[in-house]
């Protein structure tokens, strides 16, 4: 089995266990009745998603992160533009606590970045107040990539698609996503190479909003993300290990739009 394919059996498990405790009926209706959605401006300038991640398949543990919600706050002081929480429990060791979170500390987008493979899980997502999902095309067969979509848009939320090859690419591109993420990561191995980017980029339908995940170390990584077509970054580890994480979002802000700026002159 896979590296994706295992975490994706672990998700499974665990959602039955949750579909137990609060069947599908009791979550729909609690999405219905969540806050409205924080809609996530696409037009806006180069930014950052900034991520609350405790520990990764790749790293092993990676910060404690005691309080979810005041990390988050010193990510939207710094200016993030949206804040990922992982709710992944058995790899990434987050959870949906961590989500309400950071739900009731900051008024920006909140993603909630999961394996996101049934219906429940989009109602869940709604739920807990996350205005963003995840929807990872190698995880998906088109058929169920096209229901997520709509159903995620059906309930107001934004879709990140993440891609990870040309071919997946053309995936979202056919769906009309309008925000597609390119993960430099090897989903068979983890390896991450920063260089898969920009090639990708240049494939990438007009009039997307495009994200570049995985593989920023520190403003190096920002600059090139950024003059290879990357609208927004997102950035966890560096964060989580950095020690100055409202400084560090400001910083890759301004050094993104920066270069975006001189790429475009």
């Amino acid at each position: 089995m896979t590296v994706l394919g295992d975490i994706i059996s672990g998700v499974r498990d665990d959602l039955q266990s949750r579909r137990r405790e609060v069947p599908l009926s009791a979550i729909t209706a609690r999405a219905a009745a969540a806050e409205p959605v924080r809609p996530f401006d696409l037009s806006a300038d180069f930014g950052v998603i900034a991520e609350v991640k405790r520990k990764s398949p790749s790293r092993g543990d990676l910060a404690r992160i005691p309080d979810p919600g005041t990390l988050a706050g010193l990510y939207a002081a710094g200016g993030a533009r949206a804040i990922s929480v992982l709710t992944e429990a058995r790899r990434f060791n987050g959870s949906l606590a961590d989500l309400d979170s950071v739900r009731a500390s900051v008024d920006i987008p909140v993603l909630r970045k999961d394996f996101m493979v049934d219906e429940y899980q989009f109602h869940e997502a709604r739920a807990h107040g996350a205005d963003i999902v995840l929807l990872i095309v190698a995880a998906l067969d088109p058929i169920q990539l096209g229901d997520f979509h709509a159903l995620a848009t059906e309930l107001g939320m934004t879709a990140l698609v993440e891609t990870h090859n040309r071919e997946e690419l053309e995936i979202a591109a056919a769906l009309g996503a309008e925000l597609i993420g390119v993960n430099t990561r090897n989903l068979k191995d983890l390896s991450v190479d920063t260089d898969r980017f920009a090639p990708l980029a240049d494939l990438a339908p007009a009039g997307c909003t495009l994200v570049a995940e995985s593989g920023v170390a520190g403003a190096a990584e920002v600059t090139k993300y950024a003059d290879a077509g990357a609208d927004l970054v997102l950035v966890g580890e560096a964060l989580v290990t950095g020690g100055r994480p409202q400084a560090a979002v400001d910083e890759y802000t301004a050094l993104g739009r920066e270069q975006r700026s001189l790429s475009a002159s």
